[in-house]
């Protein structure tokens, strides 16, 4: 049907989509199996459950890495660890950093496609800190807040912020993941559409530390012990949940939720000296399940997809392609990934792609986790150990716990993937 004059000079004159604003929450150190809409019972995360009803849970995402900083990577430049030279987190004083001029990070492209926006938390892509050449505001960021300027080590949840002792608190006995929540929903009212808002939460990294009378509650619960059902981690977790309720009601009061791309995951598995992560083997430093599946949730613009399970293997280098696709940015050569919701639309070519984790360790890892590379296609996931030359092969749908190496069952699987992987990883 062709159109009329009027129509044609109607639709010329109809104002352009208006570009979606994009929020991304980032908890530090959270097990796939925390949240109660991952099946837990002992945590409380009412605010993340309702984000996962109205929106996507994925229970097939992943780390690009079983520690923060290269995953972090993956997640600022939509590229591989091992490309950007990132394959462990950094050290205080460490020569590697997340180059400005080597790299356009996602919130340098979100800044030229008119997004504001802001970092408020962890970045732990500084590198040596006394010279900052890793500086998040040299990546695009128009807003750096309560963002570490010294070494994180283990965490300070409470003033003094040793990692950012310019922060001054606000009032007494203030709690640091309240501190970011409120940071955020500022943010929120300040900012003109559309902005990208990047919280990374330091939570929840050891040392444990929980506001007292939230703790309390949870170790009164039957269960409660110090690995799993641990009510620090349970506490610290419930804070970060209040948070997303409080961004969601900023940006419902201000009318902006419903054009909004909401995503929240993790950094890494959970470190199983405080947790159990479910079914999943092991945890934070190894490429076993428990240290790089992750909870993953995408609440998309205008109620898309709601509702959805999808057990289609996404990862954290699928991030910034979405991202950039819902801005309408180009996806460039370099990206490694591809936009996650292609994922529920294109089921059958997503989940045939492989995935690989490269993670070299010149010692073990003080968590147990050993130098290894690991490649995942279709069912079939195999591990191999640099350090002794050793490979494991897991069917993941028939054995998901990684309880039986099949690979004398299956050494032809085992061949084919090795190879790819030798030839991925040598590329």
């Amino acid at each position: 049907m062709s159109l009329s004059r009027r129509q044609f000079t109607l639709l010329a004159l109809a104002p352009p989509p208006r570009k979606p604003n994009i929020v991304f929450v980032l908890a530090d150190d959270l097990g796939w199996a925390e949240l109660g809409c991952y099946g837990n019972t002992f945590n409380e995360t009412p605010h993340l459950d309702r984000l996962a009803r109205d929106g996507v849970r994925f229970t097939q995402a992943y780390a690009a890495a079983p520690v923060c900083s290269p995953t972090r990577v993956s997640l600022m430049t939509g590229q591989h660890p091992k490309t950007v030279g990132i394959t462990d987190f950094l050290r205080a004083d460490d020569p590697v950093h997340l180059s400005p001029t080597k790299y356009r990070s996602v919130a340098k492209r979100l800044a030229e496609a008119g997004y504001h926006t802001g970092l408020i938390g962890k970045w732990h892509l500084m590198g040596d800190y006394a010279t900052r050449r890793g500086d998040p505001a040299k990546h695009g960021f128009a807003e750096v807040i309560c963002s570490e300027s010294k070494y994180i080590g283990p965490g300070y949840y409470f003033p003094p912020y040793q990692h950012m002792p310019e922060v001054q608190p606000k009032h007494t006995g203030e709690y640091l993941t309240d501190r970011l929540n409120d940071e955020a929903v500022a943010f929120i009212e300040r900012s003109s559409a559309p902005f990208f808002l990047y919280v990374a939460h330091y939570t929840v990294h050891t040392r444990l530390a929980a506001k007292k009378d939230i703790e309390a509650r949870f170790a009164a619960k039957p269960g409660a012990s110090a690995k799993k059902n641990n009510p620090a981690l349970a506490a610290m977790l419930w804070s970060l949940d209040e948070g997303i309720g409080k961004m969601r009601a900023a940006m419902e009061k201000k009318g902006v939720f419903d054009n909004t791309l909401f995503v929240f995951c993790s950094d890494n598995g959970g470190e199983d000296r405080v947790t159990v992560n479910g079914a999943l083997r092991a945890g934070k430093s190894t490429l076993y399940e428990g240290g790089i599946r992750i909870p993953f949730i995408a609440r998309f613009p205008h109620g898309q997809h709601a509702g959805k399970v999808s057990e289609v293997p996404i990862d954290t280098l699928d991030v910034m392609p979405e991202f950039l696709q819902q801005a309408g940015s180009p996806l460039t050569n370099e990206l490694a990934g591809r936009p996650f919701s292609r994922a529920l639309t294109d089921t059958k070519h997503f989940a045939a792609r492989p995935h690989f984790w490269h993670y070299p360790l010149n010692a073990p890892h003080f968590l147990g986790g050993r130098s290894a590379g690991a490649v995942r296609e279709g069912d079939w996931k195999l591990i191999c150990f640099y350090d002794n030359n050793t490979q494991e092969l897991y069917n993941l749908r028939l054995d998901p716990s990684e309880v039986r190496n099949v690979i004398a069952d299956h050494p032809a699987v085992a061949a084919k993937l090795r190879w790819k992987f030798e030839a991925w990883r040598h590329s």
